[in-house]
């Protein structure tokens, strides 16, 4: 296995860095003032707007593009670096254009979008000119199991029908929130992996609703989760994506490489916490020395960083993998770290908390919110059971001759 970086994405990283702490970190507070000024979860912060214009001038602007017709064509391992960075600021994914849900959206359009579709949607989401969202989970199912999911797309002629009741609507929030990329059922009597379809739905369509922001710990998550509403929503047939039935075999092409920049950005949550947490023992004085100097802190921080280092190296084993083979031959992989990650940053930040004291859980500090971010990684894209799940069978499936004569394993069990 080879995690090296080229010559060209360590140029991208030390560009990236620099940005990040000239511009980014800076522009942290201000962020924070301008949305809390505006008494609107919805209100998108003119700082923003001056940060991504700072990275476009330096070229730093959908490094995330699979392929180099969008962006820099990074391969998956010159990638991780650049987006782990990401991961340690709320800010730097947006202001460089590689943030999700858009990320994941920009590659479903990429693949599976008529030249129609990219022309309306696409191109003015790589120019960072609108947002979009992911309607997929539903309140009243478990979600985890994509085929409870019961919203309808109905067939009327030259057009579809969608009524849906979703919620943790990714990006819906944002006021520039232009299309969703909405799942839900064709044709109840299929198979039950071709009955879903996904479908783009224009969010000034009448009958879509954003009903309201969700808060997650009691922050609101930016523009990040929404319960949104579709009723009798009518759009033209040529705003399906693919062909009816191939909803699951799209979500799966999206959530895979989404799982990973997850997991990218984890890992950069997870260091953001254990500079804070060396930066704080190494000023604070308790019964009579630094806390740096306590052996329970030392534990901590080492162990925070071998967490760290050893979910990265994970993660760079599935990335090496999707480029070498492929994201189905590290579907294993990409399970497994989809855990870890989350499992880490939820462990490390949890261990600054500790350390921060009564601080660690104000809104004085960023942990909080990290904290509540990185509890919420346990669950998008898949719950922790759902990977573990599927480690296991892989794992099991190599055992099958084994098992006893009528209790065959059927195949997704």
């Amino acid at each position: 296995m080879d995690f090296a970086q080229s010559e060209r994405s360590r140029e991208y990283l030390a560009n990236l860095v620099d940005f990040d702490e000239q511009f980014v970190r800076p522009a942290e507070p201000t962020y924070r003032s301008q949305r809390e000024e505006s008494g609107d979860i919805r209100h998108a912060p003119s700082i923003m707007e001056d940060l991504k214009t700072e990275a476009r001038r330096r070229g730093l602007w959908n490094m995330f593009a699979p392929t180099g017709s969008h962006g820099p064509g990074l391969s998956n391992v010159d990638y991780a670096p650049l987006c782990e960075r990401m991961g340690g600021s709320p800010l730097l994914g947006e202001a460089t254009n590689c943030s999700a849900p858009d990320t994941g959206n920009m590659e479903v359009l990429e693949q599976f979008g008529t030249p129609m579709q990219q022309e309306r949607w696409l191109h003015p989401l790589l120019n960072g000119e609108i947002r979009s969202c992911f309607a997929m989970t539903e309140p009243w199912v478990a979600s985890s199991d994509a085929q409870n999911i019961s919203s309808r797309i109905e067939r009327d002629g030259d057009h579809y029908i969608i009524n849906a009741h979703k919620w943790f609507t990714s990006g819906a929030l944002d006021p520039r929130c232009s299309v969703a990329i909405l799942m839900g059922v064709t044709d109840p009597d299929a198979d039950p992996y071709r009955r879903q379809s996904m479908i783009l739905v224009p969010m000034d369509a009448p009958g879509v609703q954003v009903r309201r922001g969700l808060t997650v710990f009691g922050h609101d998550e930016g523009p990040g989760h929404a319960e949104t509403l579709f009723e009798n929503v009518r759009v033209p047939a040529e705003f399906l994506l693919d062909q009816e039935g191939s909803g699951f075999a799209i979500a799966q092409a999206r959530l895979g490489p989404g799982r990973i920049h997850h997991c990218m950005r984890a890992i950069g949550l997870s260091e953001r916490a254990l500079e804070l947490m060396c930066m704080r023992v190494s000023q604070r004085v308790a019964f009579g020395k630094p806390l740096a100097d306590q052996g329970v802190v030392r534990e901590r921080i080492a162990e925070s960083r071998m967490q760290i280092d050893q979910a990265r190296l994970l993660t760079m084993k599935a990335a090496w993998m999707m480029d070498t083979a492929g994201k189905k031959a590290a579907q294993t992989e990409i399970a497994a770290i989809k855990v870890v990650a989350a499992r880490c940053a939820t462990q490390v930040i949890d261990r600054a908390i500790q350390i921060f004291g009564g601080a660690g859980v104000t809104d004085d500090f960023p942990l909080a919110s990290m904290y509540a971010h990185a509890r919420t990684l346990h669950l998008v894209d898949g719950p922790d059971e759902v990977h573990m799940r599927q480690i296991a069978r892989t794992e099991l499936g190599k055992w099958e001759s084994l098992r006893p004569e009528g209790f065959a394993r059927t195949a997704r069990i």
